[in-house]
């Protein structure tokens, strides 16, 4: 980590906080869930930077992977409770934060995930152990009777990486990695009226490119030139614009090259609060470049 990067990061980070909080004012009931999300993305353009992954835009129970389609006719209702979650970045260098939207009564559950964020973020600093940043995150949602979900966790972020190490627990565990200086972390509580676990749904809008291989079908050698500039980060169903498109994302899916990222939910029923940040460690503490 050097100072130009440190910036870049920054950079990326002010974009992120300032697009986040403009598309969260576009969140109440009645509002279009697909005219929201495809603002949300063309504020990031239109500031400069490119889209780490597509904004999701998870409702209720779902706790990630959620966005919309392209012919989506959800709007948002009195009572529902809406996570987005935006990645942006300039030259793969990412911001990662979201914030969750209380449309009913919710008020303490998206607080318990506020709080397990800002509890993390006072611990981290380099030697701290993975696991206790998972200690904090779920004593600040139990202590408010709510369950943290156990099998979601942050992640270290690096150039077109959004997922690698360290894994940042939700809940404590001994041991783990250490946080070390100069690393970029996204930290995400998740707060539940649920089980505390999350499961696959059958909805998936989100691919991602995770192979290379020669593909002989014309629709699929099509989209992959189109992904192919994304370096592995994710993108939308409804950001290709080709025929055949979805004889061409099977094909790819089943031979490997791309996976599928199908929504994450709790038990139907329950509502799922997500909190997020970005930091940087530092040597005496961390930079929140999303806050």
């Amino acid at each position: 980590m050097n100072d130009d990067l440190l910036e870049t990061y920054r950079e990326a980070g002010r974009i992120a906080r300032r697009v986040l909080a403009a598309g969260a004012s576009l969140v109440r009931p009645g509002a279009s869930l697909l005219e929201t999300v495809e603002t949300v993305e063309e504020m990031v353009l239109d500031a400069g930077a490119g889209l780490a992954f597509p904004l999701n835009c998870s409702l209720n129970e779902a706790a990630a992977h959620d966005t919309a389609s392209e012919a989506d006719e959800r709007v948002f209702a009195d009572g529902d409770l809406v996570k987005l979650d935006l990645g942006v970045h300039l030259d793969g260098y990412v911001a990662d934060t979201a914030v969750t939207i209380d449309l009913g009564d919710h008020g303490e559950l998206v607080e318990a995930a506020r709080s397990a964020l800002d509890a993390a973020i006072a611990l981290a600093r380099p030697g701290v152990a993975a696991g206790e940043l998972g200690a904090a995150i779920q004593a600040a949602i139990e202590g408010r009777g709510y369950r943290p979900i156990a099998n979601l966790t942050g992640h270290g972020l690096d150039r077109y990486v959004l997922h690698g190490p360290p894994s940042i627990p939700n809940v404590g565990h001994s041991g783990g990695a250490v946080l070390a200086e100069g690393q970029a972390v996204a930290i995400e509580p998740f707060a539940s009226t649920g089980s505390g676990l999350v499961s696959e749904a059958a909805r998936a809008e989100i691919y991602g490119q995770v192979g290379t291989r020669p593909v002989r079908l014309p629709a699929a050698r099509q989209a992959l030139e189109l992904v192919s500039e994304r370096q592995g980060m994710p993108f939308s169903r409804r950001w290709l614009d080709l025929p055949r498109r979805e004889i061409a994302l099977a094909a790819l899916v089943r031979q490997g090259v791309f996976r599928t990222y199908p929504v994450l939910h709790d038990v139907p029923g329950s509502f799922v609060a997500q909190a997020e940040h970005t930091i940087i460690v530092l040597d005496d503490g961390c930079l929140v470049t999303t806050a």
